[in-house]
């Protein structure tokens, strides 16, 4: 049985865009919801949280499931992006694959990370919870958590858990610690909607994962490599490291500090590769994958999924670099400029 704790209710959608955020659209500032439910389940390795649209709440929701990086068990690391979902209309839910920085090891990290989207499901069919849709579920995942999504991806039957229907691979890599990461991904999904997101100043995990998923994910036709790089206006930076999917918020801080989250804490920031990359290609995923709508956000090297916004003056800001399965090649060469 999950030990399960209420946190309480917390003010997810803004009044006003954030500065650089669209009003809407995907990635925009369009929101359903007011508020976010969130409950602490994740007292074990392979716990979780749970983050449950409210204000109005509904009686049921499509899913995605968060994985995070490596040490990113305090769910304040991301938690401006899962707010963002859950206004959106989303159940979000943040499995918790580790114990600490040291236990257990990583080839159990992808079993753990099932358990805890199990008991999830299960809660959430309970009590006042809204209930799952649990067809059109998203797999979002950042570093150590992409590679998760990807394992799982393959091995959703295995572990029974829903099958993806949309896979966001933000920045994803294992390091040195290769306990998860599989030697191909032929056995992802054909019908799944994948996006491997990739930092030109990623200094931690690199590229080499996120082409290996997108080289070798030959069965899986719709699927985009997609390159972040650097940019300024020589006022402010635009950054591509490995650091950009994070966008802390302290309402979901459960007073871990170790390094990953003492990191974030000193990096973290919330600007337009968040509104423009991460936020905007995860919504629009979610929403082609569920209805068919911005299929020209989500892929296709089309101007609106390449597209960062622009800097104060007007100028566009330098736009994503995206690479199509029969351009595979030229990613890889991208990847080594």
């Amino acid at each position: 049985m999950v030990s399960l704790t209420f946190r309480g209710l917390y003010l997810a959608a803004q009044s006003a865009p954030y500065p650089g955020q669209p009003a809407s659209g995907p990635g925009g500032a369009d929101y359903r919801h007011r508020s976010v439910a969130f409950y602490d389940g994740a007292a074990r390795a392979d716990g979780f949280w749970l983050f449950e649209p409210a204000d109005p709440k509904p009686d049921s929701a499509p899913v995605v499931v968060f994985l995070h990086g490596y040490g990113a068990y305090n769910p304040m690391v991301y938690g401006k992006w899962m707010k963002h979902l859950v206004a959106r209309g989303n159940i979000v839910i943040y499995p918790r694959y580790q114990m600490n920085l040291i236990t257990p090891g990583p080839e159990r990290f992808p079993a753990n990370a099932a358990k805890g989207i199990r008991d999830a499901l299960a809660l959430l069919q309970t009590g006042d919870h809204v209930r799952p849709i649990l067809e059109g579920v998203g797999y979002f995942g950042h570093s150590y958590g992409g590679a998760i999504a990807a394992n799982l991806g393959v091995h959703w039957a295995q572990h029974r858990i829903p099958k993806p229907a949309a896979m966001l691979l933000c920045q994803p890599g294992t390091g040195p610690l290769k306990g998860a990461r599989l030697a191909n991904y032929a056995g992802l999904p054909a019908d799944l909607n994948l996006l491997v997101i990739v930092g030109e100043d990623d200094y931690v995990v690199g590229y080499e994962f996120g082409k290996l998923v997108f080289e070798t994910a030959i069965h899986t036709p719709n699927r985009n490599f997609v390159m972040h790089r650097r940019d300024t206006d020589g006022q402010r930076w635009i950054q591509a490291s490995h650091a950009e999917p994070y966008c802390y918020d302290l309402d979901f801080d459960n007073g871990v500090r170790n390094y990953t989250a003492l990191r974030v804490l000193q990096v973290g920031r919330l600007d337009e590769v968040d509104f423009h990359c991460y936020w905007k290609l995860g919504d629009a995923l979610l929403e082609y994958s569920r209805t068919g709508r911005y299929g020209d956000v989500a892929f296709g090297n089309t101007p609106a999924q390449r597209s960062l916004g622009h800097w104060a003056d007007g100028r566009p800001i330098r736009p994503l670099e995206v690479f199509l399965p029969k351009a595979a090649k030229a990613a890889s060469a991208a990847a080594h400029p």
